[in-house]
C-alpha cells in the first residue's frame, strides 16, 4: 500500500526517471528510514544510483550516536554515504537567525553541494502527509495566503523531490516495522517549545479526537487543490506583470494605473512580482507592505526595506535611487591567458587539470567542465533577453532570468554574472551550476577549471 502510493506520487509529479542518481537525506529517524527502505525497492524498477547524505546539526548529545547509526545502515546496505557536521546553534546565534531555519538552510546547502559533486543528483527528502498538515496549520496561523497555504511542494526546481508526501507517518511506521528496519528516536521532537511540535503533539490529535479523525488526509486534499490553483493564478499574474512591471535600460517601474484595472487579488500578486524583481526575494515582505505599495499616493515615498526606498510619480512606482544602468559587454577568449573583465573588475583564468578527487567549489568563483566538450574560443558576455540553458541536474532547459529569480539573485546583481558560451551554447553562468551537457563525469579525463577572482 505504501509503496504503491509512493509510486503514484512519483508518476503524478514526474519525480524520477530511469537511471536517475539520487541522494537521500537520511537523519536516521522514522521518516527518512522509511524513505531509504522504499528507495531500495524502487531501485530495482528505476535502476537508480543511490547515495545517502547525513547532516549532523550537533544540537543534541545524541547527535554523534545518530551519525554512527547512519554509518551502520549505509554499510549494511552498501550505500555510499556523505556526512557533514555544523554547530547550528552557534551559527544561528552569530547570524541572529532562527534555529530551525538555520538548520534547514545549512542542511540543504550541504545536500545541494553534495548533489553537484556526484553529477547533479536529485535530492530526496522524507516529508510526509503529516508534515504537509503541520505546515498548513503553522502558515494558516501566520496569516499566509494561498501560496503559503500550498505548503510543501512535491518537487522544487526539478531537483528536490518528496516522494512520501501522499503517505501518513503512521503508515510509514507500519512499513518500517514490517520490513524490520531500526530507526532513531529524536527526543527534540517532543519539545513543545517548537511550534511545529505543539501542532503535531497537541493540535492535530485534538482535532482528530474531537472533530475529524481524517484531518491529515483532508488537509492533504486541500493543499493539492491550492497548489493546482496557485499554478493557474501564477501564470495569469505573470501575464499581467508583463504589462505592469516595466524594465528599460536597467530601470524597473510599476504601473499603478494599470493595476487599478485588475481584480484586487491579481493586482496584489503583480505587486509581489515587482518586489521580487527589485529585491531578489520576498523574505520579510508582509501583506501590509504589498497593500502600502498598491495604495501609495502620488508624490509619496515608501521605505520597503532599509536599502529600498520607493516613490510614486505620474502613476509609476520606482526605486530611489533608481537601479543602475545595465552593463553590456562581449569578449572572445581563447583561454591561453587570463581574461580581464574591466566592466566588472574581474579576472578569469582557464586551467586544464586532472580530475580532482573532490569537486567541492563555490559557483560564485569556480566551475569544473568536461574539457573534451569545450570548444575555444569561448564567448564571455553579459546576459541577454531570451538566454536559456539546462543547469546541472535540472530536467530541462529554462530561461536564465527564471533561474536567477529562483536562486533569489537580486536584479541589481544579475548584471554582474558573466555568461560563458562554447559555440552558441551556455556552459556556465557565474553564481549558477554548470550546464548539464558540459558537466564532468566518471568518464571525463580532461577537466577545464574556470576561476573568477577580483581584479583591481
Amino acid at each position: 500500500m505504501v509503496l504503491e502510493a509512493v509510486k503514484e506520487t512519483i508518476r503524478k509529479h514526474n519525480l524520477l526517471e530511469k537511471k536517475d542518481t539520487v541522494i537521500i537525506a537520511f537523519s536516521g529517524g522514522l521518516d527518512s528510514t522509511g524513505l531509504v527502505a522504499i528507495f531500495l525497492e524502487l531501485r530495482k524498477e528505476w535502476l537508480l544510483d543511490l547515495f545517502l547524505g547525513h547532516f549532523n546539526h550537533r544540537l543534541r548529545p545524541e547527535s554523534g550516536e545518530d551519525e554512527q547509526f547512519v554509518r551502520k545502515i549505509a554499510r549494511e546496505h552498501a550505500l555510499p554515504l556523505f556526512v557533514a557536521s555544523e554547530d547550528v546553534r552557534s551559527f544561528a546565534k552569530q547570524n541572529r537567525m532562527n534555529l530551525e531555519e538555520t538548520g534547514r538552510m545549512l542542511r540543504y546547502d550541504f545536500l545541494s553541494k553534495t548533489a553537484q559533486k556526484i553529477g547533479g543528483a536529485k535530492i530526496a527528502t522524507g516529508h510526509t502527509l503529516n508534515d504537509q498538515a503541520e505546515t498548513f496549520f503553522l502558515r494558516m496561523m501566520r496569516g499566509s495566503g494561498r501560496k503559503g497555504l500550498g505548503s510543501i511542494s512535491p518537487v522544487v526546481e526539478g531537483r528536490i523531490i518528496r516522494p512520501l508526501l501522499s503517505v501518513e507517518r503512521k503508515d510509514i511506521a507500519k512499513y518500517v516495522e514490517k520490513k524490520g528496519w531500526e530507526f532513531r528516536e529524536d527526543e527534540s521532537n517532543l519539545d513543545r517549545s517548537f511550534a511545529r511540535n505543539k501542532v503535531r503533539l497537541d493540535l492535530i490529535p485534538y482535532i482528530q479526537e474531537n472533530f475529524e479523525p481524517n484531518i491529515v488526509r483532508r488537509i492533504g486534499k486541500i493543499v493539492s487543490i491550492l497548489q493546482e490553483e496557485e499554478k493557474l493564478l501564477r501564470k495569469w499574474a505573470s501575464h499581467e506583470a508583463k504589462k505592469a512591471v516595466l524594465l528599460k535600460g536597467g530601470k524597473i517601474r510599476l504601473d499603478l494605473n494599470f493595476l487599478s484595472t485588475l481584480p484586487l487579488g491579481l493586482a496584489r500578486r503583480v505587486v509581489r512580482d515587482f518586489i521580487q524583481k527589485i529585491k531578489g526575494d520576498l523574505r520579510e515582505i508582509s501583506f501590509e507592505d504589498v497593500e502600502a505599495l498598491l495604495n501609495l499616493e502620488e508624490g509619496k515615498s515608501f521605505q520597503l526595506t532599509k536599502e529600498l526606498l520607493l516613490k510614486r510619480d505620474k502613476g509609476f512606482v520606482f526605486c530611489r535611487p533608481e537601479l543602475p544602468e545595465r552593463i553590456t559587454y562581449e569578449h572572445e577568449w581563447d583561454g591561453s591567458s587570463p581574461l580581464i573583465l574591466e566592466e566588472l573588475n574581474m579576472m578569469i583564468k582557464a586551467d586544464k587539470v586532472k580530475r580532482p578527487q573532490s569537486l567541492a567549489f563555490n559557483d560564485n568563483n569556480k566551475a569544473y567542465l568536461d574539457g573534451k566538450n569545450i570548444r575555444f574560443p569561448l564567448q564571455v558576455r553579459s546576459r541577454q533577453e531570451g538566454d536559456r540553458y539546462r543547469p546541472l541536474g535540472a530536467p530541462g532547459h529554462k530561461k536564465l532570468k527564471e533561474i536567477m529569480r529562483a536562486k533569489d539573485i537580486p536584479l541589481t546583481e544579475r548584471e554582474k554574472k558573466p555568461v560563458f558560451l562554447s559555440g552558441d551554447e551556455i556552459v556556465w553562468v557565474l553564481g549558477l551550476p554548470v550546464a548539464e551537457k558540459f558537466k564532468i563525469s566518471d568518464k571525463t579525463k580532461e577537466v577545464l577549471a574556470l576561476t573568477v577572482t577580483p581584479y583591481d
